[in-house]
């Protein structure tokens, strides 16, 4: 039997008809009301009774009966401290449910049934129907799921009992949680992917601008080439008509295969072929002196003979060059 003083108050708070008059409108719902907070209040006594002003999530305020209490649903865990409101339409309306946590009890994150600001939405209230469901069961329902997953407690790895055990209620609240915790790893894995998918992606854009530099660059190169390309075949063309107005059957003679090497230049007057034997004296002598540098480099010549060599080309070449300066001077020298 319900105390007598939740009795009272039941009574006097919904035949109150003053200014803090309840929400509730309808006798038969007053009926239903105060039947069943006193069935609560019998299964479950740590819980009292009380009315205050409740703020919809719309705005809209109404004066409501609430009960608050503690639930003990487990000896190694902690109790659950609990307010359930009494909607303004029970009980075709579900009542609202609040978990109470505070800085030393928070409640954990990701529970399937308990939001982080308390409130809680479980399969039972999510299928409320009058008049299979009420406040008793309901509380009878949130002690079997917290059991299972408390909220101040992270336990997503419960057993499940196999489904035949159970009634269809507690066997739709344990699938709830479970799809609730796979569902939470499978977007961790996603956020996971998706984060390793954005950085294969900046690192393939900065590829592509790498790629792109490098085309650009052998584009303008190829551009350069083909340039020089078409300098290269206007010279030869100049080349070829001043060979053609100036010599043209010293051309001839090439293009058949008749002309000697050595019969490419001609020099125009005595000086002018001076200053050919004396230059090509010059740089058969650089050549030897280079050839000299590699064979004692490589041991093919010892230094001494190299010295002697060296000694006899300079002399010659010196020879050449002052012939040089004589024809056209010391800058023929640079």
């Amino acid at each position: 039997m319900p105390p007598s003083s939740s009795i009272e108050f039941i009574d006097t708070a919904l035949s109150c008809t003053s200014r803090f008059a309840l929400s509730y409108t309808d006798s038969k719902q007053k009926w239903f009301i105060r039947k069943h907070l006193l069935s609560l209040i019998q299964d479950y006594p740590t819980f009292t009774l009380s009315s205050n002003t409740f703020f919809h999530d719309d705005g809209t305020t109404v004066n409501l009966l609430y009960a608050t209490g503690h639930l003990h649903v487990a000896n190694h865990t902690p109790s659950i401290p609990l307010t359930i409101w009494i909607h303004e339409n029970y009980p075709c309306m579900p009542p609202m449910v609040y978990v109470l946590s505070d800085s030393t009890s928070p409640i954990h994150q990701d529970h399937p049934f308990v939001h982080s600001s308390g409130a809680t939405s479980s399969p039972y209230l999510q299928t409320w129907v009058f008049p299979r469901c009420h406040l008793t069961e309901l509380v009878h329902n949130l002690v079997k799921i917290f059991s299972h997953d408390h909220p101040f407690v992270y336990s997503p790895a419960a057993s499940f009992t196999h489904p035949s055990l159970v009634s269809k209620m507690e066997a739709l609240d344990r699938l709830s949680g479970m799809l609730h915790y796979d569902t939470i790893v499978l977007l961790a894995q996603n956020e996971e992917e998706m984060e390793d998918l954005s950085n294969l992606q900046s690192e393939m854009v900065r590829r592509d601008d790498i790629i792109t530099s490098m085309i650009m660059g052998l584009e303008h190169e190829r551009m350069n080439l083909k340039h020089r390309a078409m300098n290269l075949m206007n010279q030869a063309d100049v080349l070829v008509n001043w060979l053609r107005v100036n010599d043209a059957k010293s051309l001839v003679t090439k293009l058949e295969g008749e002309m000697d090497d050595d019969d490419a230049f001609e020099a125009g007057d005595e000086d002018s072929k001076l200053l050919i034997e004396f230059l090509a004296a010059d740089s058969a002598i650089e050549d030897s002196m280079y050839a000299l540098d590699k064979a004692v480099e490589h041991g093919v010549v010892s230094f001494e003979a190299y010295l002697r060599q060296v000694r006899m080309l300079a002399r010659e070449q010196f020879f050449f060059r002052s012939k040089l300066v004589k024809l056209r001077g010391p800058s023929i020298l640079h």
